[in-house]
Order: C-alpha cells, then sequence, then structure tokens
C-alpha cells in the first residue's frame, strides 16, 4: 500500500509542528480524523487504514490523516473552555489554509470535494469543517461521535466557543453557507454498547434535520462499543456503500 508521510511547522498553529500523512494513489479524497489526542498515524497502528485497504488497492479511495491537535487541547493541554475553543479554532484554519491545498497539490490540482471522517472525538472534527467549509468538503462519516465539548472543560461559552462548536452555530448559519450544506451529506453512526452515547447523534440530527441539511442516524446494537473494532467494521461498511463503483477498467 502506497504511504507518504510529511510533517512542516503550521503558521495557523503558531509554528508548532503537524504531521500530515498519505495513503492510496487514486481516488476520493478522505480527510480521516484520529481520536482524541491521537497522532496521524494513530488509524494505521489500530488497523483502521487495513480494513479499508481494499478501496485503496482497487483506486477507489485516497486517504489523508493529520494530528489531532485539537483534540490533545481539549483532553490534555489546555484547562479552560476558551483556551480550547482558541486552539479548535487554530486547528481548523491549519486545515482550511494548509491541510486542504496540501491535499490538492497530492491530486494533482483540484482534488473537488473532501470527504471527511473520524471517530469520537474524530468525529467532531470530520462534522466540524465539513459545516464550516462546504465548499470544500462534501460528506462527513461521523462514528461514535462526541460533539458537546462542554463536556470536557469549564468556562462561559465565549464567541470562540460558538464558532467551534457545530450544535451552537448551525441553528444560525444562513446564505450560501446554508445553501451549500444541504447539499452537503452528513452520516452519524454509532453503537449502543459500553461507553457509546448514542443522545450525542441525536443532538446534532436535530440540528441538522431543521436546517434541510441531509444526514442519516445510523444506529447499531449493543455488541458494538466505543472500540477501534467497531469502527474497523463501520468505515468499510459506509464506504462501501457511498464511494463510486469500482470502474470496469480499474
Amino acid at each position: 500500500m502506497s504511504k507518504s508521510k510529511f510533517t512542516w511547522r503550521s503558521p495557523a498553529l503558531g509554528g508548532r509542528e503537524i504531521t500530515f500523512v498519505r495513503y492510496g494513489v487514486a481516488g476520493t479524497p478522505l480527510l480521516l480524523f484520529p481520536t482524541a489526542g491521537g497522532d496521524a498515524e494513530e488509524p494505521e497502528r489500530f488497523h483502521l487504514i487495513s480494513a479499508i485497504g481494499p478501496f485503496l488497492q482497487d483506486l477507489r479511495l485516497k486517504v489523508y490523516c493529520v494530528d489531532s491537535v485539537a483534540g490533545r487541547a481539549w483532553l490534555q493541554e489546555c484547562k479552560t473552555l476558551q483556551d480550547a475553543a482558541v486552539m479548535q479554532n487554530r486547528f481548523d484554519r491549519c486545515i482550511h489554509q494548509e491541510v486542504v491545498p496540501a491535499i490538492h497539490r497530492d491530486c494533482g490540482g483540484d482534488a473537488g470535494l473532501i470527504w471527511t471522517a473520524g471517530s469520537s472525538i474524530g468525529a467532531f472534527n470530520a462534522l466540524a469543517v465539513l459545516c464550516r467549509h462546504p465548499d470544500v468538503f462534501g460528506r462527513a462519516i461521523c462514528l461514535s461521535g462526541t460533539y458537546d465539548m462542554k463536556k470536557f472543560l469549564q468556562g462561559p461559552t465565549s464567541r470562540e466557543y460558538f464558532e467551534s462548536s457545530p450544535l451552537d452555530f448551525l441553528p444560525h448559519v444562513q446564505g450560501r453557507q446554508l445553501e451549500l450544506l444541504r447539499q452537503r451529506f452528513v452520516l452519524l453512526a454509532h453503537g449502543q454498547g459500553d461507553y457509546e452515547d448514542p443522545e450525542e447523534s441525536w443532538r446534532v440530527e436535530r440540528v441538522l434535520g431543521p436546517k434541510g441539511i441531509p444526514n442519516r442516524v445510523d444506529q447499531w446494537g449493543k455488541e458494538w462499543r466505543h472500540d477501534w473494532a467497531t469502527w474497523r467494521r463501520m468505515l468499510p461498511q459506509f464506504l462501501g456503500e457511498f464511494l463510486p463503483a469500482r470502474s470496469a477498467t480499474g
């Protein structure tokens, strides 16, 4: 399987180093976010890349991963809601201004609409970048997501937090951004086993639905817990559903 790895100091993150990994050589570009504070190679270590390997091998998918800088801020580095939200917004600028152009360059110019995916806090990032930049991202596959970030830190819900949180800013989206979001799609999947919180997905649905943003909540059974084994089953299933069929000459 083709793999390339790059590291740079991100201007959006104040010179902080970030790693960018690419798997595959052709196909729909997918930006896959790690969980919590995971690094860019976390999905590979937990065999998620292997699980979706057939889509890479038949040239239907090209996967990109970056370090979960914002996830580390929420769970490890920041002490207040405000500080974590500031880092989340810096991370968003890094994705939009640095990572997206890198994906387009790697795809030989314009990659078209990029898909996003992630599990747990990775699902939050997948949802957030699509909702903030529907001109760039086309579909979000969110697995076992955590979307209410106030559960992690205390503090006032500042403007920075409002801008970082889809649950908070989506009810107020209008104009061109809303028009584009109504042409996108969000998949919200979760299990009902240990450490899963189905209400998180439904909270997002109750924001997306009234705004006319296409979405689907996909609920799995009690045997599916908040764990990589679940996500290794979910992501290939949904990619198989959404990706264009393999061409006869591919």
